[in-house]
């Protein structure tokens, strides 16, 4: 593997006829030119021109734990809005609209995902698809609603025991929870 030199978006790094263009290059009349800036890397065992970015952007893979806000309950589907991914304050780049199915919320059997997640919950999830749309689950202990807020009043909601109680209103609600409720901070 040789690694050469500091590109810029635009640069002419190599030919197709030597390389094939791979990561950060476009090809255009047979030229492999850089589209980012970076350190290109030409592979010459694989025959491969790439450009490595010193700041890659924050895209979304399966297994990665995200927190997000979930915007609406279906009888059977969940739509959020992913924040950001656990680990690091970057915007994430990639698309944030997820879904997440009711057979993914709980190990347990639930009929409805207005069971486990209202509109507004903040939950920490897994990401476990990105394709066609990014596709979330809450199955684990330490994945589920780590905050939320009173329906009602607007009150942040306290654990009490495996439900979630609201000081003002007096009402007992029940959530998926993540194991550390309330200990999140975004």
């Amino acid at each position: 593997m040789t690694e050469n030199r500091e590109v810029f978006p635009g640069d002419e790094i190599a030919v197709e006829e030597e390389y094939l263009a791979a990561d950060g290059t476009f090809v255009c009349n047979g030229k492999i030119y850089a589209s980012q800036i970076g350190r290109l890397v030409l592979d010459d065992d694989e025959c491969i021109a790439r450009v490595i970015s010193p700041n890659p952007p924050n895209m979304l893979k399966e297994g990665d734990t995200v927190y997000a806000v979930v915007n609406d309950t279906r009888k059977t589907m969940v739509t959020a809005t992913a924040l950001c991914r656990e680990g690091t304050d970057r915007a994430i780049a990639s698309s944030t609209d997820a879904t997440l199915h009711v057979s993914k919320i709980s190990p347990n059997y639930t009929s409805s995902t207005s069971e486990e997640m209202r509109k507004g919950d903040l939950i920490r999830a897994r990401v476990i698809g990105t394709k066609p749309s990014l596709q979330l689950t809450t199955k684990d202990a330490h994945l589920g609603v780590v905050r939320a807020q009173c329906g009602l009043c607007k009150t942040e909601l306290v654990r009490k025991g495996e439900n979630l109680f609201c000081p003002k209103c007096r009402r007992s609600q029940p959530r998926k929870l993540a194991d550390d409720y309330g200990d999140i901070r975004l």
